[in-house]
């Protein structure tokens, strides 16, 4: 049993096939896993919080994200994130899971080489209040999220993504970060601009934010993102990032570490496997 899982571990990390992951920025890309592989993310990011969000100081997020690729450009998405938010000294910290995502992704609009027209994708977000609500760690409503993605090929090396969303029912809130209300309606957007210095290396800056119909249901969010990503090999990279916002439902200032890989072929049909051999 041992040696099967050193086996899969070594193929995780010296067997993976490339991967377009978007990490670490929020601002999402078209691209989808490819059909039958799945891919695995995950992040660490530590705030520390606005003053007005006192008696909470630092709020760290460790999110696990896994993709599956399906036919026809389609990707199926499940995250969950452990939620840690450090208070005061006279009021308890709170550590505990956070709430589940379950996503639908569609790649409808695939970039070619040599055009410059841009690349389209939207996905679909339902959360679930599986966190405990009493100590923060979820908005305590289901969430469904709507977002659409561009992506506009500035050269063969240089790529800007847009997305722009709706959140038609809950919030965004994760902990103590986010835009906290039950009520109205929450539209986000998100602008990333990144270039690829060489293979291994890609550099880049992002803005994102959101706001409410109704100012006085909740807080706005904007912030901004300074980051890149190494490709250690095929399959494997790790990124990181630089946070600073400027309102409430944003982080003071932060920084994100993240993993992302591929695995090998384990999920992909007999018969496509046999027909690719």
């Amino acid at each position: 049993m041992l040696r099967h899982f050193l086996f899969l571990l070594a193929s995780w990390l010296f067997g993976a096939s490339s991967s377009l992951a978007q990490l670490p920025f929020y601002t999402d890309d078209p691209a989808v896993t490819a059909r039958w592989k799945l891919h695995f993310e995950f992040f660490n990011e530590y705030d520390s919080l606005h003053g007005s969000q006192y008696p909470d100081l630092h709020q760290n997020t460790a999110n696990f994200k896994v993709n599956f690729g399906l036919p026809h450009h389609l990707e199926l998405d499940l995250d969950a994130p452990h939620l840690s938010i450090y208070r005061a000294p006279f009021v308890p910290s709170a550590s505990g899971m956070g709430d589940v995502d379950l996503g639908i992704k569609w790649n409808f609009r695939q970039s070619r080489a040599n055009s410059y027209f841009p690349a389209l994708g939207a996905s679909l977000y339902i959360e679930f209040p599986t966190g405990d609500r009493k100590q923060q760690l979820s908005s305590g409503v289901h969430d469904y999220w709507l977002n659409f993605i561009v992506q506009e090929p500035i050269s063969a090396t240089t790529r800007l993504n847009i997305n722009s969303g709706y959140l038609f029912a809950g919030n965004t809130s994760t902990g103590v970060i986010g835009i906290e209300t039950t009520r109205g309606h929450v539209f986000t957007g998100g602008a990333s601009l990144l270039h690829d210095f060489n293979s291994r290396w890609t550099l880049g800056a992002e803005i994102y934010g959101g706001i409410t119909d109704n100012d006085a249901l909740a807080r706005s969010q904007l912030q901004v993102m300074l980051g890149g990503q190494y490709n250690v090999r095929a399959g494997l990279a790790l990124s990181f990032g630089f946070i600073g916002g400027k309102y409430d439902a944003s982080p003071r200032i932060g920084g994100q570490l993240g993993l992302s890989l591929d695995l090998p072929d384990l999920f992909r049909p007999d018969s496509s496997r046999r027909a690719r051999d």
